[in-house]
């Protein structure tokens, strides 16, 4: 492998850092994008207020209408039922019975006289026979005091168009509202009977009582007045900019509106909407100009400024050669995994640089074949059991099932029960698909960083034969991590794994420890399995003292006797009858050695499991940090 481009960064790098040259720029476009994203969500925000605001104010202002225009027809109501109240009384009445059997006989009694309208509170009255003929009718204006001749005609006339049968129907009083001349008058009739209400109807009475300005005003809001003009039968509202104007038919004896009682009431509901939507508007307007302001700050001191402090670094190193650590700031977000995501580049790169400059030992010449083949076959069982595994796994449903399902659900006659079983059957089955996915998607991870020690394991063979390995900071926590999440798939056992998560740096070569702890949990693994219990658990734990870190790989598998543990170590011994090679322990023995460490196996016996110690030399705490 060439050496002389390792004083420069690849040109994969120098593109990226020629990208990351445009900060400026980037941060331009950010605020181009936030400028544009805060005039859209102005918009989108004042739409959504209208939409909400504008519709909810004119409901309750719809509301308010209704409640306008119902109190206004309450109110006209029993103004037209205080009339009927008056009628009904002389309707059911002896004397007015005995009246209308003989009105040339009888005396005029039964027809109040202008002092008793004055009391009823109305302006006109007249006794109708039966054949809508106006027996009797008078007519009192209490402010002249006297008859009015005219307005008696009228009242004549009004009764002579009114057919009083139909008003009435089988009811015994009524009211209805009339035009008499240019004024507006309730109306109330009722049969003529006795006062126990028996006896054949003899005729009608009718009272009429003039609406006047005065007491219009006691009904409805002040302003009210009747227009006799040509109105609709419905309630007509005209909107104006502050004042909404209402107009309350009032129902005639054919159940056509006679008259109309006009009023006004302000828009208070309408304005104080708009005033709402126009303070929303401008308050979501002001708080979104902050956020962006907020955010544009925050951006430009969380991401920009480290970005071009990564920047000046890549152009140091790039420019130097030198490749220097960037000082990490201990962020835990996405910035912070690029600043060491970078040193984890630079470290590899120097790694690169030095195992190229210096060779390192051979693993032996007659041996090292075998011990990497031994490493090779240790670290290939993972892709092995997983690509079996993948092969022998079956679909979660049938295929043939869904596509009928699908088939059902594509029928037009398909009962809506039926469908909605058919619709969450094919829910669940995409949902159990992409779960298989995600799980082979994970194992191919695991299979591919198995993948990855082979290659890492075939590219140490090709080393220098003889010569001792460079010795290196490495972190036997990481390394004992790496490897255990390759060994979970060993054989398809299932083993638990504890190992610690801090930290723990010693001198070693990276490689070849990653091989000899590979070895070891295979061999911890194949342990596990030949005990027979199918399930099984790795703890490693890892202590210092004295300079001297101690790792230490105990199982709960097969164990050894102490005569085997005697020829553990020796070239070509093996405890399973079925293999002809050893288990790699002696590879791994001399290995240890090599790195100034040691390798040692206990068991407590057959059954009892077994425990491997490795012994490394400290990294100094200063070396840890430059490295």
């Amino acid at each position: 492998m060439p050496s002389a481009g390792m004083g420069r960064l690849p040109p994969i790098l120098g593109r990226q850092f020629g990208r990351m040259r445009t900060r400026s720029s980037l941060g331009a476009k950010l605020v181009a994008i936030m400028t544009a994203v805060g005039l859209v969500a102005t918009i989108a925000i004042t739409l959504l207020l209208a939409g909400i605001i504008t519709p909810s104010f004119t409901k309750l202002e719809g509301k308010a209408i209704a409640g306008h225009v119902g109190r206004a027809r309450t109110a006209l109501s029993d103004y037209a039922a205080g009339v009927e109240s008056a009628v009904r009384d002389y309707g059911d009445w002896n004397a007015s019975y005995a009246y209308m059997a003989d009105p040339r006989a009888g005396s005029e009694r039964a027809s109040p006289l202008p002092r008793t309208m004055t009391d009823l509170g109305i302006n006109g009255m007249a006794y109708v026979s039966p054949a809508s003929r106006v027996v009797i009718a008078r007519w009192h204006d209490p402010v002249r005091g006297a008859q009015g001749g005219v307005e008696r005609a009228r009242l004549t006339a009004m009764i002579a168009r009114t057919d009083l049968a139909a008003v009435l129907g089988r009811r015994s009083s009524g009211r209805f509202y009339a035009r008499i001349g240019d004024r507006v008058a309730a109306i109330g009739v009722a049969r003529v009977r006795r006062s126990d209400g028996s006896g054949i109807p003899r005729g009608y009475v009718l009272m009429a009582r003039v609406i006047t300005p005065q007491q219009l005003a006691t009904l409805l809001p002040a302003g009210a007045r009747i227009v006799t003009a040509a109105q609709g039968d419905a309630v007509a509202v005209t909107a104006g900019a502050s004042k909404l104007t209402l107009v309350v038919p009032l129902i005639g004896a054919d159940g056509h509106a006679v008259a109309g009682a006009r009023f006004t009431i302000p828009r208070d509901v309408s304005l104080l909407g708009r005033r709402v939507l126009l303070l929303a508007v401008a308050g979501s307007t002001l708080l979104l100009l902050l956020v962006l302001v907020v955010l544009r700050r925050m951006i430009e001191r969380l991401v920009l400024r480290p970005l071009h402090r990564v920047e000046s670094h890549m152009q140091r190193v790039r420019v130097s050669g030198s490749l220097a650590l960037l000082e990490e700031d201990e962020r835990r977000d996405e910035i912070g995994s690029l600043g060491r995501s970078f040193n984890a580049m630079l470290r590899q790169l120097k790694d690169l640089r030095e195992q190229i400059e210096a060779q390192s030992f051979d693993l032996g010449r007659s041996e090292s074949a075998v011990a990497v083949m031994h490493n090779v076959r240790n670290a290939l069982n993972p892709i092995s059991t997983i690509l079996s595994q993948g092969i022998a796994q079956s679909a979660a449903i049938d295929r043939a099932t869904i596509d009928r399902a699908i088939a059902e659900l594509a029928q037009g006659d398909v009962p809506e029960s039926r469908r909605r079983k058919l619709a969450a059957f094919v829910a669940a089955a995409v949902e159990a698909e992409s779960a298989d996915r995600d799980a082979m998607r994970r194992e191919m991870v695991v299979g591919r960083e198995a993948m990855a020690d082979v290659l890492e394991i075939i590219g140490q063979q090709q080393r220098a034969a003889h010569e001792r390995p460079a010795l290196e900071v490495c972190d036997v926590s990481d390394i004992i991590a790496r490897n255990a999440t390759i060994a979970r798939y060993a054989l398809g056992t299932s083993i638990a794994f504890s190992f610690p998560a801090g930290p723990s740096p010693v001198m070693a070569s990276r490689v070849i420890l990653s091989q000899v702890i590979g070895n070891l949990f295979g061999n911890a693994v194949e342990s596990i399995v030949a005990r027979g219990t199918g399930s099984g658990s790795i703890v490693a734990t890892i202590s210092q003292a004295q300079g001297r870190v101690t790792v230490a790989i105990r199982d709960d598998g097969e164990g050894f006797s102490a005569e085997a543990g005697a020829l553990l170590f020796q070239r070509g011994f093996s405890t399973r009858a079925h293999k002809s090679g050893g288990l790699g322990l002696h590879w791994c023995a001399n290995s240890m050695a090599a790195m100034h460490g040691a390798l040692r196996l206990e068991s407590d016996g057959p059954g009892l499991g077994a425990v491997a110690t490795l012994t490394l030399d400290a990294a100094d705490t200063a070396v840890a940090k430059a490295a």
